[in-house]
């Protein structure tokens, strides 16, 4: 029971303490999308940026350090856990999310359509 009280604990947390590029996404256009999504969700013992349990898609977003060769290999490990579980991992950079982030939104929705139908 203390182990589930942590894991809330730690997503409560990461939600409140979202990036700008996080805050920008979600409550400028996941938060509203008409198929549900999650914020900071924990599957396994990973916690996701968004997650979307009826298209089975995680959305991440990463920062200037996920460039260094130790991130990058957990970023593969973390991932690799994920499509194991059935899941798609769609990443996007803090840069795309503030520069193009029409486009970041068009490719998540078109992302949702395509799996929700296969």
């Amino acid at each position: 029971m203390e182990e589930v009280l942590i894991s809330c604990r730690r997503a409560q947390e990461l939600r409140k303490n979202m990036t700008k590029e996080e805050r920008h996404l979600w409550y400028d256009f996941l938060k509203t999308y008409p198929v549900q999504f999650r914020r900071q969700y924990q599957i396994g013992y990973y916690y996701v940026d968004f997650f979307c349990y009826k298209a089975k898609l995680i959305v991440e977003l990463d920062g200037s350090q996920h460039c260094s060769p130790e991130v990058l290999a957990y970023d593969k490990a973390r991932t690799d856990f994920l499509q194991e579980q059935g899941f798609f991992v769609q990443r996007f950079s803090n840069l795309d999310v503030m520069k193009n982030f029409q486009a970041v939104c068009e490719a998540i929705h078109q992302t949702v359509e395509e799996r929700m139908q296969g």
